[in-house]
């Protein structure tokens, strides 16, 4: 089988257009081909409802090439799924409908897919191929949530702050507006693709943030808020149930209708035990937006896989609190929108 990676690149166009609806399922893109001419393009397009693989099928049949799917080879993004969750089987989907070759981006990291689906293709005589090196990276870079997830039993954990050019993110005991408002919309652009939305007692109580998603299309991520003595007071706007709200404590453990209290140690390491707990809750990212001390102590604990770092480059602050600090890290994208400048990192370990 000759792969064309032209067409995989355009499986991982399509996945991205579930963003934001999918999770905790991944992003999958899906491209039927015969003799060169795609017959069938499809994505994951809802948690819950029909993947890449079935939409991709489907599209072709409508588009009368049901008589050509059996002598064509399926592009996507990830392997096909091999159990039953909230769908069937996408591998036994390809069988059925005997499509001779599959080329596969890269293997599902799930535990209860992981090379199944693969090996089950196979064994019904389906020509398997795996992308190369470059693709599968491109694929894996697609659903680094999912990966990071799955594979280091934590949360994809994403840093973000806003600081003044002298490096301080707040005045003393009062909030300062730091970024900009075009900068601002570009946050909560960043909000709708994480699945949770992560501050610290402190922020809650001096901020008073709904930390919702109210500037860009897009969900609004579940909002997690570290109180460890439950000393925030119910009048605060994150606490008013219009959004899923988890409130990480050490005193009890309780749910309620939109409000849910989650009980954690609190003489162990708390980092560690905040991701357990994510991961226990099945969420798969979450955005950190402080304050200082929470996000200087994911940094120390080195558990963590994005910072986005916003400079107001014409703001001074003289007294306040100083940005958090790190090291081992890699520029990854600068931008700037008006005062601002925007720069993301990534770990040099990655």
């Amino acid at each position: 089988m000759n792969i064309d990676h032209t067409y995989l690149y355009r499986c991982i166009e399509l996945a991205r257009l579930g963003a934001g609806s999918v999770a905790p399922n991944p992003l999958v893109g899906a491209v039927l081909v015969h003799d060169g001419m795609i017959i069938g393009e499809g994505w994951h397009q809802q948690y819950g409802q029909a993947h890449a693989e079935v939409n991709c099928i489907n599209q072709a049949i409508q588009q009368g090439h049901a008589d050509k799917i059996s002598l064509s080879t399926m592009y996507v993004s990830l392997e096909p799924c091999a159990h039953f969750g909230k769908t069937p089987p996408c591998a036994d989907l390809i069988i059925q409908h005997s499509i001779p070759a599959v080329v596969i981006g890269c293997r599902d990291p799930f535990e209860a897919v992981n090379g199944k689906g693969i090996e089950k293709l196979r064994a019904a005589g389906v020509d398997v191929q795996l992308a190369d090196e470059k693709l599968e990276k491109a694929c894996k870079e697609l659903n680094k949530r999912f990966f990071t997830f799955h594979t280091k039993q934590r949360p994809y954990i994403r840093l973000k702050w806003a600081q003044s050019a002298n490096m301080r993110i707040a005045g003393i005991g009062e909030r300062v507006l730091i970024s900009n408002e075009y900068t601002n919309r570009l946050v909560h652009k960043w909000r709708s693709e994480e699945a949770g939305i992560l501050v610290g007692t402190n922020t809650a109580l001096l901020d008073n943030p709904s930390l919702t998603n109210r500037l860009y299309e897009g969900p609004t991520p579940v909002r997690l808020i570290l109180d460890m003595d439950l000393r925030l007071p119910a009048s605060l706007q994150v606490f008013d149930r219009t959004v899923r709200t988890i409130v990480f404590n050490s005193k009890k453990h309780i749910g309620q209708e939109g409000l849910q209290y989650y009980k954690i140690n609190k003489g162990n390491d708390l980092i560690a035990e905040l991701l357990q707990a994510l991961y226990q809750l099945n969420i798969q990212s979450v955005l950190v937006e402080g304050g200082s001390r929470l996000l200087q102590s994911f940094i120390d604990s080195h558990c963590w896989d994005e910072i986005a770092v916003i400079t107001n480059t014409e703001m001074n602050i003289d007294e306040g609190l100083n940005a958090p600090v790190f090291s081992s890290a890699k520029q990854q994208q600068q931008q700037t929108m008006l005062t601002d400048t925007i720069e993301t990192y990534i770990p040099t370990t990655n």
